[in-house]
């Protein structure tokens, strides 16, 4: 990366790179709860996204460092927003944890400049585009949606992401 510090020469980009690295600590333990909910394609699609999610975890580590901070831990244990019983709530949890993950990104992406932006942006991009896929439709804007707050109705309403 060949340029990591903030457009505004402070240090949200720690910042942001700090919260993207602990949503994709989250994003890495959530596919773990996940994936023995699923079978054949959906296991398949999941173990990618796991591994996608464990490349930019370690990727944020260096950038961390590289940007003078300490990167945080994962957390032992990661409260999930409701159960995962079946197929379909893993499916559910899947969309859920890639939009998480798109919404930080776009923080990030706001936060920093040169390579760190572009690369912020694409992980951005992958995290919508998998979860359109889990979920099997879009959104407009992805990384702002979960910035608003979810339907009453559904299970994600209420789902904080709070670590045990």
């Amino acid at each position: 990366m060949t340029q990591l510090a903030g457009k505004d020469g402070t240090d949200s980009t720690l910042r942001a790179a700090q919260a993207a690295l602990a949503a994709e600590h989250a994003s890495v333990y959530g596919y773990g709860a996940l994936g023995g909910r699923l079978e054949d394609d959906r296991l398949r699609d999941a173990t990618a996204a796991s591994d996608a999610h464990r490349a930019r975890r370690d990727a944020l580590v260096r950038t961390v460092r590289d940007l003078g901070g300490t990167p945080v831990v994962a957390q032992a244990a990661y409260a999930l927003p409701f159960a995962v019983r079946d197929p379909a709530s893993a499916m559910r949890l899947a969309a859920v944890l890639e939009e998480r993950v798109a919404g930080v990104y776009s923080d990030l992406v706001r936060a920093a400049g040169g390579s760190l932006r572009q690369d912020a942006a694409g992980a951005l991009r992958e995290a919508a585009v998998r979860a359109a896929r889990w979920r099997g439709t879009g959104v407009a804007f992805p990384g702002l949606t979960e910035k608003a707050a979810p339907p009453e109705d559904t299970a994600e309403a209420g789902a904080t992401g709070v670590t045990h």
